[in-house]
């Protein structure tokens, strides 16, 4: 298992650069229109769960106003009273997502793996412990994601982490990364 942890996490580093690079200019215009059209840092960082249930900051395009409550977008009434005037595009398109390439440089991400929880979806947190999904390095995409994205219970999530937790490979990553780009590409399964 170690030599395909070392694939895997060189192919992560290999293409985060490599997409840095490529997105470079796409991710300074996105930062832009954030600062242009709300006031606040282009940029948000929030604590999510990491590997062993570690703590980590995970940066995206802020695509919500700086008074919104720090809870889940699926607990809110009315999530959309919320959003900045380009955030509902940044999430439909998934730019909001481009400064998670940052986290797989860093090592706190991976391209593929379960999502990383918000440190207080303690609901979540607590399944994925149960299932020794919480041992995975946390990812940009992930099997449930693919399945369903937002729109999933978080039980049924939990069983689509738990799918890949037994069956990860990367083949099974590279297969997850082409339905990821196609889901993108339509902008399915974003609900908020």
């Amino acid at each position: 298992m170690k030599e395909k942890q070392v694939v895997k996490k060189s192919f992560d580093v290999f293409l985060s650069c490599l997409l840095l690079i490529v997105f470079s200019l796409p991710v300074l215009l996105v930062a832009l229109m954030v600062k242009i059209t709300s006031k606040g840092p282009a940029l948000y960082a929030s604590n999510r769960i990491g590997i062993n249930n570690s703590i980590f900051k995970m940066y995206k395009f802020r695509t919500m106003r700086i008074n919104t409550p720090a809870v889940a977008t699926h607990l809110m009434d009315n999530p959309e009273q919320y959003l900045t005037p380009v955030g509902q595009f940044l999430r439909k398109s998934s730019l909001d997502e481009l400064p998670q390439l940052f986290n797989i440089l860093k090592g706190d991400m991976s391209f593929v793996g379960p999502r990383p929880a918000l440190f207080n979806q303690q609901d979540l947190i607590e399944l994925r412990t149960k299932k020794g999904i919480h041992t995975l390095v946390p990812g940009l995409t992930g099997w449930a994601q693919i399945n369903g994205r937002d729109e999933l219970p978080i039980p049924v999530k939990v069983n689509f982490d738990e799918y890949y937790y037994k069956n990860r490979s990367l083949r099974l990553d590279m297969r997850i990364l082409l339905m990821t780009l196609f889901k993108v590409m339509r902008c399915e399964g974003v609900d908020h």
